[in-house]
C-alpha cells in the first residue's frame, strides 16, 4: 500500500476493561461503531499487546510458578523475585544479561527486551502479565474480523508493545505481531534525492507505525488500547509476521 501525504493517528474508544475470554475482535469492531469510525483501505490497526494478553488470559499469579533452581539463581543475579525469575525463563531461550533490577533476554518470540515483555502495569495488584502466546496470529483474528466490512479487506492490523532500544532512553511502542503487512518495507535499488542508488535503506515500517500510534495508545491512565493509524506507507502482505523486523542472530555482533 504505498500512500502519500498526512498520516492521522485516531483513537478508539470505548473498549473498556478487557477481561478474560472476551471476544476482543468484536470489541474493537464496537468500539469503531460507538467513535464513529469507518475503516477505510490502507487502515492500520494499531492494538495494545495488553488487552490481547488479557482476552488470551496470560495474566498470572506469581504465587503459583513453581521456582527451579535455574530461577533462583536469575533471581540472585537480578534481585527479582524467585517467581518472576521463573515466568521470565520459562518464555526465555536466552538470557543476555541479568544485573540488579534489570533482566535483558531474548523471548522464544525472538525479541530481545526486558524482562520477556512481562509486565505488571494496569493489571491487578499482585499478577503479572504474559505476551500473547502468538501475536502474529492475533493480528491475523482481528484483521479477518475487522477486513470483513472494509472494501477489498485492505487494512493491516499490528500488535504493539512498549520496550526499550540499545543506546536510548525511553520506551517507544513496537511491533511484536502484525498482519495485512509487511513489516520491512526493502528500499534498495531505489534512487535518492542526487541519482544515488540506495544499498542498505529498509525501513521497520511497523515499528514506525507502532511508535505512531502509541503517542494515542499511551502508557499510563489513557485507557486507549487501539488506535488506527491513516495514511501510512507500506506493502501489503496477506501472509508475512513480525519475524522480518527481527534480526538474525547470526548478525548479532554484540553477542
Amino acid at each position: 500500500m504505498n500512500n502519500s501525504g498526512a498520516v492521522a493517528v485516531i483513537p478508539v474508544q470505548g473498549i473498556g476493561m478487557v477481561q478474560q475470554g472476551d471476544d476482543l475482535p468484536d470489541l474493537i469492531a464496537a468500539g469503531l461503531v460507538s467513535s464513529e469510525i469507518s475503516l477505510v483501505a490502507g487502515d492500520v490497526v494499531v492494538v495494545a499487546q495488553k488487552v490481547v494478553s488479557k482476552a488470551e488470559g496470560q495474566l498470572v499469579d506469581p504465587a503459583t510458578v513453581p521456582v527451579t533452581a535455574a530461577a533462583r539463581e536469575l533471581s540472585a543475579r537480578s534481585g527479582k523475585p524467585a517467581e518472576v525469575a521463573a515466568l521470565i525463563l520459562a518464555d526465555t531461550t536466552s538470557v543476555m544479561r541479568a544485573e540488579r533490577g534489570v533482566v535483558v533476554v531474548r523471548n522464544r518470540h525472538g525479541h530481545v527486551l526486558a524482562n520477556a515483555g512481562i509486565d505488571a502495569s494496569n493489571v491487578a495488584e499482585g499478577k503479572l502479565l504474559l505476551w500473547p502466546r502468538d501475536p502474529d496470529a492475533s493480528a491475523r483474528a482481528i484483521r479477518a474480523r475487522l477486513a470483513a466490512d472494509v472494501p477489498g479487506g485492505e487494512i493491516a492490523v499490528i500488535i504493539s508493545d512498549s520496550m526499550g532500544r540499545a543506546w536510548r532512553m525511553g520506551t517507544v511502542g513496537t511491533a511484536i505481531g502484525c498482519a495485512g503487512l509487511l513489516p520491512v518495507r526493502d528500499r534498495c535499488g531505489e534512487a535518492d534525492l542526487f541519482g544515488r542508488v540506495l544499498q542498505a535503506t529498509r525501513i521497520g515500517v511497523a515499528d514506525e507505525i507502532a511508535a505512531a500510534a502509541s503517542l494515542v495508545i499511551g502508557e499510563g491512565a489513557e485507557g486507549i488500547p487501539v488506535a488506527i493509524v491513516r495514511g501510512a506507507t507500506y506493502d501489503r502482505s496477506d501472509d508475512a509476521g513480525v519475524a522480518p523486523l527481527l534480526r538474525p542472530v547470526a548478525e548479532d555482533m554484540f553477542l
